[in-house]
């Protein structure tokens, strides 16, 4: 499977004698599944159908049955991410990767991405990510990378929270260009409401498991975004790799080409 190609990038190689008739083939047919070691069945064709890459999650993963689904993932399409990855995940991983291989470690994303090759090419659209507090950048910092690696530009500005309004005015300065506003908030989760009020473009909540005592860990949070008065979406607690996806659609603004 040929890393991040949409379907129309597939027949223009073709077309022009980059790939075979025989490896177009293969890379369109979208709904391709591989088996590995009977327990885990990866998604091959996900950027063909869907546009956005197949992201595996760490967390609840053995680090030996890990290590080997990575590397059938960027055996397959030559790009592969993983999110919520512990140590002991890198170090089941490393000792196993071929000299091709090339190994990111996005540490304040706790994510890191495999690749054999180039970076994803770009596809237009820019994503504003903002956070109310820093102990919210782990999760802004997920969806910035996935927002990355469908094609996006992407511009931060964090620790901007209600705590300290007045630091937030100048921040949006320089991000109202942006096409969608990723707003990540723990404790009450105010911001994104806030930013939603001042900005024309669609904004994205995340709810942050940051906070303690009655509602704590992202509940009161969550509550609040989803009775917010201005208009903003609003995915799960802690749902980087969501917001990142989702903006990244938006951004591109259906664009096929």
């Amino acid at each position: 499977m040929l890393p991040n190609a949409t379907i129309r990038d597939i027949l223009r190689m073709y077309c022009s004698g980059e790939i075979s008739e025989d490896k177009a083939t293969a890379a369109i047919e979208g709904l391709r599944i591989e088996m590995i070691d009977g327990m885990a069945r990866i998604d091959t064709g996900r950027s063909v159908r869907c546009g956005m890459p197949e992201v595996v999650l760490a967390e609840g993963k053995e680090p030996g049955a890990f290590a080997r689904i990575m590397l059938a993932q960027v055996k397959a399409s030559g790009r592969c991410i993983a999110t919520r990855v512990s140590p002991e995940h890198i170090e089941a991983l490393q000792p196993l990767l071929p000299p091709e291989v090339r190994l990111e470690h996005r540490e304040a994303a706790r994510a890191i991405v495999l690749s054999t090759g180039e970076g994803p090419d770009p596809r237009g659209g820019t994503v504003a990510i903002l956070t109310a507090g820093t102990s919210d950048i782990p999760v802004a910092e997920e969806a910035k990378l996935i927002a990355e690696e469908m094609g996006c530009e992407v511009r931060t500005a964090y620790d901007v929270g209600v705590a300290g309004i007045h630091r937030l005015f100048s921040a949006l300065r320089d991000l109202i260009p942006a096409d969608v506003f990723i707003v990540a908030a723990g404790r009450e989760g105010t911001l994104p409401a806030i930013v939603a009020g001042l900005v024309d473009r669609p904004v994205i909540g995340v709810p942050v498991s940051t906070g303690y005592g009655y509602m704590g860990a992202g509940e009161a949070a969550l509550a609040s975004m989803l009775q917010a008065c201005s208009v903003l979406a609003v995915v799960n607690i802690d749902a980087g790799f969501t917001a990142g996806a989702f903006a990244a659609q938006i951004a591109h603004g259906g664009r096929r080409v």
